[in-house]
């Protein structure tokens, strides 16, 4: 197995760094390289994703990519390195799974939020008008990219079902009271996909009630599935129910590829400081073995980071004044 490592900017290399050697810990073989991008990248070669990362990336089976501190203003030549990989490598399919663990409120569930990674307003198609007075952004959605989306929700929501000896259930989130073509095509596209699964349960949620719902009561949830920008935001009120984003981890899935992603970010004011919380990148690392066919080392890594988790050490996000290092020493002796 070959995986390209890109640090990035920020934690990225020191959650990466836990990521690595853990992964090497289940699984000796691996092959890794390692690979630049981001906004320092960026400063010192004027292009945050460099030819020679590209290549090293399409020339791996998976890549473990750690944060990316892109600029909210706008900054010539300088384009997003993850969303140029999504699009590069054909990463349609953002994956993001939360986890919520018993409580006295509340039974333990799981909920996959579907997005398609690589239409919709994220496709970058903006423009200014007017002397600068007026800025302009295309919302591209297209049949095909709808179909393989709907179509990857719909076998998650079937292996979940499987696995989870539950019936499985898909809902599909949109606008299309407002935005009658573009989410209208989504939509009737999605309707029509899911007919080709009888064994599930469908329905259709507004995005925005869908958000409410997921903020109130998250468990009549299991498989959703939207569009690029709806997915991003719905994904991060999830993850309140699963610890948060220093927690949550995400999947880019292309037909031959894949990329793991902590959701966290760059998180600049904690660099250098050794106290950055790693699982959402050991969670990467298990949702990588999981899509390379070695559910028992996913299960073992799994279990042992939950346990972490409940027992400690603990991170300052946490709650406790652990380094990275000791958590992730932590997570290697239950290993």
């Amino acid at each position: 197995m070959r995986v390209c490592v890109i640090p990035g900017d920020g934690i990225g290399p020191e959650v990466l760094g836990v990521a690595t050697r853990i992964l090497q810990a289940l699984v000796p073989s691996v092959a890794l390289s390692e690979a630049e991008a981001g906004w320092a990248t960026f400063e010192r070669h004027g292009t945050a994703l460099p030819a020679a990362t590209l290549a090293a990336a399409q020339a791996a089976d998976a890549i473990l990519f750690g944060a990316v501190a892109s600029p909210s203003h706008s900054v010539p030549g300088y384009r997003s390195p993850i969303v140029q990989l999504r699009r590069e490598l054909d990463l349609y399919a953002n994956i993001r799974p939360t986890q919520m663990r018993a409580s006295a409120n509340q039974p333990a569930h799981s909920l996959v939020v579907v997005r398609e990674n690589t239409e919709g307003l994220y496709a970058g198609r903006e423009r200014l008008a007017d002397d600068g007075a007026t800025a302009i952004a295309e919302r591209v959605i297209t049949r095909q990219a709808s179909t393989r989306i709907v179509r990857a929700a719909c076998e998650l929501a079937r292996s979940r079902a499987h696995d989870l000896q539950r019936p499985g259930r898909v809902t599909i989130v949109h606008k299309a009271n407002v935005l009658r073509v573009s989410d209208g095509l989504f939509r009737e596209t999605a309707l029509a996909v899911v007919r080709d699964y009888p064994d599930l349960t469908h329905d259709e949620l507004l995005v925005d009630v869908a958000a409410m719902h997921l903020a109130q009561s998250p468990q009549r949830f299991d498989v959703i599935v939207t569009t690029n920008m709806f997915g991003d935001i719905l994904s991060d009120v999830a993850c309140i129910h699963g610890g948060g984003l220093g927690l949550a981890a995400s999947a880019n899935l292309g037909e031959q590829r894949a990329l793991f992603e902590p959701v966290h970010g760059a998180a600049p004011d904690i660099v250098g400081r050794g106290c950055a919380n790693p699982l959402a990148a050991i969670e990467c690392v298990a949702m990588l073995l999981a899509w390379r066919k070695l559910p028992d080392q996913a299960a073992r890594l799994r279990k042992a980071s939950a346990t972490v988790l409940r027992d400690g050490p603990h991170t300052p996000d946490l709650g406790g004044n652990a380094t990275t290092e000791a958590l992730a020493e932590a997570v290697l002796a239950q290993l």
